[in-house]
């Protein structure tokens, strides 16, 4: 854990007592310095002025971020997607020189530019220095900061959704001593917090992490990894929000550690699509960048009618959980969770149709269409999904008493409306 945790006291008792602090140690640290500098100060101290970019990529629901000093024209570039024009792009048209690439983490639900970015420019590859990875990186510790021009990066160890987690303080000295801005990667997100159980996460570290960034001043403005997708269950929609705003409204905020940990470790969303090879490829141990998303296929949507009535020799693949499925089932349906359909792509068939299927219809969507962005030509999601199967009355099959004992030790799964699979990547 983090050497700048601390226990948690409440966070809504008094606005005024903690802007004081706050407001008295930025005095202390000489805030108001350019009150009283002098001409020849001015003259000489130059532009103060640093240029900041958030890229939204509507596909995954995921953000990164450009930061640079336009001073010294040095950049770093933050998350980044696999898709690397418009980072590649930018850079050209701003005559920014990149010096870091930084991942917050290892990412679970989209691969990540970094490395192409990093060997592209010959830059800094930067990730926190417990990450478990087979490539060389540059690796950064709690409260060390990165040069950037005049600019500071700040980072701040802020494990839970995933162990070596960071989210970025940024700093610009000669206009303030006070960070205003943070990047929270997946920790603290725009009305909730970053799932905590991924390989490696930890719910209680998850709440010192939030806890400690809401002690920040209300005024530093929250940018985080996700805008929506499947790293959260509460997100709100908003690219951006405020740690005075999250402090005030963001319903994990008001909950004491017991309540937290009940409340986040219950009723996750399903893995990621294609979490267990994108995250190999992340971590350097595979090559399977295709597994993410990068077209927008069209796929047809089959009604209860068409399921009872396909072929024989019809593949139905169930991309729930092991769980889910285990606790009911179309007849004859196959599970192959969509967490695994990248890994396991051999498993789905080329030489017949293919159904997919999952609880409600947003799953198997997604899923139908990366098997379309794989070649699959007759493959088709069962609209309404396993959910409207038992409404209609349909047969249902469940697993042996054993498996749905096992399964019953695992946290429930929430069934998510996250559909977006389509939509370029867009910036604000």
């Amino acid at each position: 854990m983090s050497n700048f945790a601390v226990e948690f006291v409440p966070l809504l008792i008094d606005k005024h007592f903690y802007f004081s602090n706050a407001r008295d140690a930025a005095l202390s640290a000489g805030y108001n310095r350019h009150q009283h500098l002098s001409s020849e100060e001015s003259r000489t101290a130059g532009p103060l002025i640093m240029y900041f970019k958030q890229l939204l990529n509507e596909r995954c629901g995921c953000a990164s971020y450009v930061i640079a000093s336009r001073k010294t024209l040095e950049a770093a570039i933050v998350d980044p997607g696999i898709e690397t024009e418009a980072y590649e792009a930018l850079l050209r048209e701003r005559g920014f020189r990149l010096l870091y690439v930084i991942d917050t983490h290892i990412h679970a639900d989209h691969v990540s530019g970094a490395r192409r970015l990093a060997a592209q420019f010959g830059s800094e590859l930067c990730l926190y220095e417990s990450a478990q990875v087979a490539y060389p990186f540059r690796p950064l510790s709690d409260r060390q900061e990165l040069e950037l021009g005049q600019l500071r990066l700040r980072v701040l160890h802020t494990p839970g959704h995933r162990p070596e987690l960071i989210s970025i303080l940024i700093v610009n000295p000669p206009r303030s001593p006070e960070a205003s801005m943070v990047l929270t990667g997946d920790s603290l997100l725009v009305g909730d917090v970053g799932r905590p159980d991924f390989g490696g996460g930890d719910v209680a570290a998850q709440y010192d992490s939030v806890t400690n960034l809401l002690r920040l001043p209300d005024w530093v403005a929250v940018f985080p990894g996700h805008f929506e997708g499947p790293c959260g269950k509460g997100m709100c929609g908003r690219p951006s929000t405020t740690i005075g705003f999250e402090r005030l409204y963001n319903p994990l905020a008001r909950l004491d550690r017991r309540e937290f940990i009940n409340r986040v470790g219950k009723g996750v969303p399903p893995r990621p699509l294609n979490m267990t090879a994108i995250e190999a490829t992340n971590r350097g141990r595979a090559d399977i960048a295709w597994a993410m998303m990068t077209t927008s296929p069209e796929v047809p949507e089959v009604n209860l009618d068409e399921l009872r009535s396909r072929p024989a020799d019809a593949a139905l693949i169930d991309v729930r959980e092991p769980e889910e499925f285990a606790s009911g089932h179309v007849p004859g349906a196959v599970n192959l969770p969509q967490a695994d359909l990248a890994s396991r792509l051999d498993e789905v068939p080329r030489d017949r149709a293919v159904m997919v299927i999952c609880q409600g219809g947003f799953r198997s969507l997604r899923a139908a269409q990366f098997l379309k962005q794989r070649g699959y030509s007759d493959v088709a999601s069962v609209k309404g999904g396993t959910e409207a199967w038992r409404k209609a009355g349909g047969e249902m099959s469940v697993k042996c008493d054993a498996d749905k004992s096992a399964s019953a030790q695992q946290p429930a799964i929430v069934e998510t409306e996250w559909t977006h699979a389509g939509g370029d990547c867009y910036s604000i």
